[in-house]
């Protein structure tokens, strides 16, 4: 499995001189957040705060200052003394030694202050603050300040740091079958922030899964549930209507999940009712947890990609809900003890 701290290690290592551009703050409505970042060489690069012109604008300054070809959006070159300054800093390697990072305010004037792009530029390190607006053909209508500098070995060894310790908390959406529609949904939400997992009985199955897609070939996949973090996505999809039974009453009786959907029929649904509260234990409460068909019914398609992009939205829509509801419980749980 390739995960996004792996490819961010691989960019670092291969791209040469890089660039940090990082929106640094934001007022009104804005393509990115605070704290979203892009990586720039002179021929590559990785991650994105936003696209548009916004983003058009700081790969240009950055490459300026990586000392790249002269401006088509600037029509300025790097100058001979900024080159050497850059040289003498770093030499030749990918990742000079720079001065320690400032970060510039992010009380950002408001709407309607101050509609000019301003520039703060010296050799290392370069602040864009840009209204998005008709000056720039952007119409989100809020102001974005974007910081750019160039990364050292340090800031490197920071940027892994970080996407490693964001990957770690990732929720986890595990996917049981790999099947046409266990395929298809597995790659609807390989791009996902999310950390997917596709469990099979069947080793051919698994086979052809996307990189980022972490695979487990098991005899009893209902144990995986009992071992999932709070907070999981389950997804039951298998080829086998007594097994998908059996991982979804197992899913169903922890009280901790996310989500819990099952493919299937209103028929398929009422069989496994009946069968759960007769005989597997269960409560009206656990069932009335169970999301089937999955991917909702308002889209009559049946063609397996088609399910597989509603269940992942559906899948995406219910992790961020238990995340909030998490947040917003915590944040509850500490005002009471604070009082």
């Amino acid at each position: 499995m390739n995960s996004k701290a792996q490819s961010l290690k691989a960019f670092l290592g291969n791209a040469g001189r890089v660039a940090l551009v990082e929106v640094a703050g934001t007022k009104g409505s804005t393509p990115r957040e605070k704290g979203a970042f892009m990586l720039v060489s002179q021929a590559s690069i990785f991650g994105t705060i936003g696209g548009g012109q916004l983003e058009y604008m700081a790969i240009d300054k950055a490459r300026q200052m990586l000392g790249s070809s002269p401006s088509h959006l600037w029509g300025r070159s790097v100058s001979r003394r900024r080159e050497a300054a850059l040289a003498k800093r770093g030499g030749g390697a990918a990742f000079p030694e720079l001065p320690p990072r400032t970060t510039p305010s992010s009380d950002l004037p408001h709407k309607g202050e101050g509609k000019e792009t301003r520039i703060e530029v010296d050799e290392l390190c370069a602040t864009l603050d840009v209204p998005l607006g008709p000056e720039i053909g952007q119409c989100c209508g809020g102001r974005v300040e974007v910081l750019i500098r160039l990364v050292d070995s340090a800031l490197a060894a920071e940027l892994v740091a970080a996407a490693e310790t964001e990957e770690a908390e990732l929720p986890y959406i595990y996917i049981f079958g790999g099947g046409h529609v266990g395929q298809a949904l597995a790659s609807s939400v390989a791009l996902l922030p999310v950390h997917a997992v596709v469990i099979e009985t069947r080793a051919e199955a698994l086979e052809g899964m996307p990189e980022t897609v972490e695979t487990r070939l098991t005899p009893i996949p209902e144990v995986m549930v009992r071992d999932a973090p709070a907070g999981s996505a389950f997804a039951i999809l298998t080829h086998d209507h007594a097994l998908d039974f059996l991982i979804v009453a197992e899913a169903l009786k922890r009280d901790d999940t996310a989500y819990v959907g099952m493919i299937g029929s209103k028929t398929k649904k009422a069989t496994f009712k009946n069968w759960f509260l007769k005989s597997a234990d269960g409560s009206e409460a656990e069932f009335a947890r169970l999301v089937s068909p999955i991917g909702g019914d308002a889209v009559r398609d049946k063609r397996p990609p088609v399910i597989a992009a509603l269940a992942a939205a559906e899948i995406m829509t219910a992790l961020v809900g238990y995340a909030a509801a998490s947040t917003a419980n915590q944040a509850s749980r500490r005002k009471a003890m604070a009082g």
